[in-house]
């Protein structure tokens, strides 16, 4: 017999830990190992000393072990329960013994989701986070919880849960089991010695801190807490407090920028300047000393400022994360000055396309929000966002208070509704699809700049390396300080790496790869000055993204309230009492902030005695390495960093303007446009596999000459379509094919209809069998889609105002919709319905299984026959005779001939009741808060 103890969750309260202890000994044998150490004693032998006693415990039959930091005095320091969960389970591993034993966690260290997903992917098998509940329980005696403490405790378990979950889904992983030991995490600034013993086989590119720094980290805490009589304060992770942690964006920093902006005057922007660039350590390049020549070159040798601020482009920022005021004004200022705004993925209201209003960047983010051809047709660059922000795997997010009248109709979707971006794996499980994607958009719009956003991350050259194979003409590599102005705290800290270290590994894949005369490279995250942009240059860019530096010139306090709604500059928020009274945002501001970043920029390379941007990336020779400020600093080692930048011997060592363009010329596509121009067509077009993105040129055609209204034009086909049949299909565009086709047929789509019918004299029942692929009418927002078969997975997600009627759908169907109408005239997958905030579905539930497949945690489901559905019965009625009518459906043509018979198997779903909009009142600052901004 196997005895088994189960615990439902890996995060435990003292009643559970309680529960285990009390386990029969015989079969659940556990034992206690301190993870206090004398204060005189160094780090790395306390650690094997624990490692060697956890050995011995596991050898003589300890099947549980608890590790606790609880037992703490003035004599000891703990080892941090990570490096010792680390080691522990390494030495395990190496021992033979990892299945033999639990690894239970009593620490004080974790507090946030992250500490509980660092542990637990380091090999904890559960974390009871005793001070967290003991500062509940004080909460609790102080009378300060609103809650009462059994509702407080509930919160905070449910909210660590949640942030697990949101850690774990980003990596794929759905599992406690299989995220344990997954050790999914790349270290930033501690010594290989550190990795050899506690973090094996982690990634660790830097170097950093050793034993000894990391005992002395213990030695001062020990010493503020037992010796010194100190106050207790807020450590400034998160927001800028004064003594706290360092900001690069703190008070000083936001102060004079806009004092420079504000007055225009050189000498103002010269301390802005020295500020940024001579604080103390607090970036990779920090580290980096340009070697100034002895030649300097004379202003006129080197070139313009004009030219120079066409490489900068403001970073991807939605309508809703910013105010519609703040976003048109960055939009203003970068045309003006020769560069680029980005519209982010809340789509752009088409008022301001063909004017110095539109955002020449247009984002296609995973949920696609407002993106369709005629959005994309008024685009320079098209992004496509695999990475959000500097947060790899997480959707877009923009709450509820944000998402005013104004915004939900630019996103097609309901006032007051929190949305949700799916992650990018909903659409994009492989480079292949990727590169699907990527075809799409060059086919709606062959003039566009195809741009493709990662993340600084270890491995992202050979990620970048297969985009650029994929045909992407620009690559993004976002750095760890990126961000948005609508996500929440906790999307802020623990994702993403320095740009540094993905720019240059990018830069050399590219190079390694001879990509790199195609591949224009940008770089952003925390780009403040010139000397920024002569670091970044050097180290691989062509290109530079500003985020928070323009949104500063425009009067941000950088406060991070953002996702409150609350700013109380008007900038990142919807609140019209706060726009109105509080914007002074001019585009004026954001001209002067690049034309003096260009300017020092310009100086800088005078002083280098290179003449232009070009002849400087790759030039790690004009870079010092500096041996840093701290003891943890001089560890650091980045010589890897200028190794992987260098300017190659031979070949482009930067971006030329050479097109990326695809194998696939799109024969038929530029066929059927051929004949539109013309003012002919074929009766009928032979459609083939390898016809991908049918429809897409004719679409962005039609879009850029006839605008939204579109244009009246009936197309038929046969034989199988490619993928994506019909993707972006703009309005008055009638797609009819007889036959069937693959994958991401609709997507996008905004108008017009789409049918597909099954050949003539088939054998099988074209109802139970599949006639579109996977991930089909995906972001559509308007138009139809009949299809006389099944659907595979994924149909309608983020369907935001499309009508489909089809025969069955696959797993997650409907996923995220917030608009429109779907029939479904068939079985429905498992998870039907997820984050559903809008619109409605029809299901026809003959055999009663839909409400064991649809995620009801989102949605409701009703019998057609209810009385709060009379009119859904007419509605029904007739899309399925529409339906008929397009595709000849004989499944169709059956249910409607015995209508009453059938009508009770019809479900209707709905998502549940949202709540309404509400507009946040100005919130009261701090008066630290209030002294930050007067700082």
């Amino acid at each position: 017999m196997a005895y088994r103890a189960i615990i439902s969750k890996p995060i435990i309260n003292f009643a559970k830990l309680t529960q285990i202890k009390a386990l029969d000994q015989r079969y659940y044998k556990l034992e206690l190992l301190s993870l206090n150490y004398p204060i005189y004693q160094d780090l790395q032998s306390a650690i094997v000393n624990l490692c060697d006693e956890a050995v011995k415990l596991v050898k003589n039959g300890c099947v549980i072990l608890q590790l606790s930091d609880r037992d703490i005095d003035e004599t000891t320091v703990p080892i941090h329960a990570a490096l010792a969960v680390g080691a522990i389970n390494t030495r395990m591993i190496e021992e033979g013994l990892r299945l033999d034993v639990n690894i239970i966690v009593e620490t004080a260290n974790a507090r946030d989701p992250h500490h509980f997903a660092m542990l637990i992917a380091l090999g904890a098998t559960a974390v009871y986070p005793y001070l967290a509940m003991q500062i509940i329980n004080q909460l609790h005696v102080q009378n300060r919880l609103q809650n009462g403490l059994m509702g407080a405790r509930e919160n905070y378990f449910a909210s660590i849960k949640k942030g697990l979950l949101k850690i774990t889904s980003k990596m794929g992983i759905s599992t406690v089991s299989s995220y344990r030991s997954a050790c999914l995490f790349e270290i930033i600034g501690l010594g290989q010695e550190v990795m050899d013993l506690c973090f094996a086989g982690l990634p660790s590119r830097i170097g950093g801190a050793t034993f000894k720094d990391l005992h002395t980290d213990s030695i001062r805490v020990n010493n503020r807490a037992w010796k010194a009589q100190i106050n207790m304060q807020r450590s400034g992770q998160l927001k800028y407090i004064h003594g706290g942690e360092f900001h690069c964006y703190n008070p000083d920093v936001v102060t004079l920028l806009q004092q420079a902006v504000n007055t225009g005057e050189q000498a103002d922007y010269d301390k802005f300047a020295s500020a940024v660039n001579n604080r103390p350590i607090a970036t990779l390049r920090d580290m980096m000393q340009l070697k100034l020549s002895d030649q300097p070159l004379a202003q006129e040798a080197v070139v313009c400022t004009t030219e120079i601020m066409k490489r900068f482009d403001s970073a991807a920022m939605s309508v809703g994360a910013l105010s519609p005021e703040a976003h048109e004004s960055l939009a203003i200022a970068m045309n003006t000055i020769g560069g680029r705004s980005n519209s982010g993925e809340g789509g752009e209201d088409s008022k301001r396309f063909g004017t110095n209003k539109n955002s020449k960047i247009k984002q296609v983010a995973s949920g696609r929000f407002g993106v369709n051809a005629h959005y994309l047709s008024n685009a320079e660059v098209i992004q496509i966002k695999v990475a959000q922000g500097a947060k790899p795997g997480e959707g877009g997010q923009l709450p509820g208070k944000k998402v005013t009248v104004e915004i939900a109709k630019l996103r097609n979707a309901i006032p007051g509704t929190t949305l949700i971006s799916p992650p990018p794996h909903h659409d994009i499980y492989s480079i292949e699809d990727l590169s699907q994607l990527i075809f799409d958009l060059k086919q709606v719009n062959p003039k566009a700049l195809i741009s493709v956003k990662l993340v600084s991350g270890p491995g992202v050259g050979t990620i970048a390396a297969g985009v650029a194979k994929a045909y992407a003409d620009m690559i993004t590599i976002a750095g760890h300080d990126g961000g948005t102005g609508a996500s929440p705290l906790t999307s802020v800290k623990y994702a993403g790496n320095p740009w540094e270290l993905g720019l240059a590994e990018t830069h050399q894949a590219l190079i390694e790869n001879k990509l790199r005369d195609k591949i224009c490279l940008q770089v952003d995250g925390g780009f403040k000055t010139g000397l920024d942009v002569i670091k970044g240059t050097i180290l691989g860019a062509d290109s530079f993204g500003f985020g928070t530096g323009p949104m500063v010139a425009l009067g941000c306090k950088y406060l991070r309230i953002c996702h409150l709604n609350n700013c109380a500059t008007g900038i990142a928020t919807q609140n019209k009492t706060l726009r109105d009274k509080h914007f002074t945002g001019l585009p004026e501001k954001v001209i002067r902030y690049f034309e003096f970043v260009a300017g020092e920029t310009q100086q800088w390379l005078m002083k280098l005695g290179i003449e232009s941007l070009d002849k400087l990336i790759g030039r790690t020779d004009l870079l010092e390495l500096i041996q840093g400020e701290t003891s943890k600093q001089a560890n650091i080692d980045l010589s890897s960093i200028l190794n992987a930048a260098k300017r190659p011997t031979t070949g482009a060592a930067h971006y030329m303007g050479m097109a990326n363009d695809s194998f696939d010329k799109g024969v038929l596509n530029q066929q059927i446009l051929s004949d539109f121009e013309q003012g002919k067509q074929q009766e009928v077009y032979r459609i083939n596999n390898y016809d991908r993105s049918v429809g897409a040129k004719l679409s962005g055609f039609v879009a850029t000459k006839y605008g939204k209204v579109g244009h009246q034009i009936s197309l038929n086909f046969r034989g199988i379509a490619g993928q994506s049949f019909g993707v972006w299909n703009h309005q008055g565009i009638e797609l009819n094919l007889q036959g069937d086709a693959n994958d991401y047929v609709g997507k996008g789509m905004s108008g017009g209809s789409i049918a597909i019918s099954p050949p003539e004299n088939i054998s099988y029942v074209p109802s139970r069998g599949a006639i579109i692929g996977n991930t089909c009418l995906y972001g559509a927002s308007g138009g139809q889609l009949f299809a006389a078969g099944q659907a595979g997975e994924r149909f309608a997600v983020r369907n935001s105002g499309a009508t489909a009627v089809v025969e069955g759908v696959g797993d997650h169907g409907c996923e995220y919709m917030t608009g429109g109408v779907v029939v479904i005239l068939g079985p429905v997958g498992e998870n039907f319905g997820a984050g559903m905030t809008g619109g409605q579905v029809f299901v026809f539930d003959d055999f009663d299984t839909l409400e064991s497949q649809a995620n009801l945690d989102t949605v409701e489901i009703l019998n057609i026959t209810d009385e709060q559905c009379e009119t859904c019965q007419t509605e029904l009625k007739k899309l399925i005779q529409q339906h008929i009518d397009k595709t000849g459906s004989r499944w169709a043509a059956k249910l409607s001939r015995n209508w009453d018979s059938y009508l009770d198997a019809f479900k209707v779903v709905r998502p549940k009741q949202t709540t309404t909009l509400e507009i946040a009142e100005p919130i009261k600052l701090s008066q630290r808060e209030e002294q930050g901004e007067r700082a």
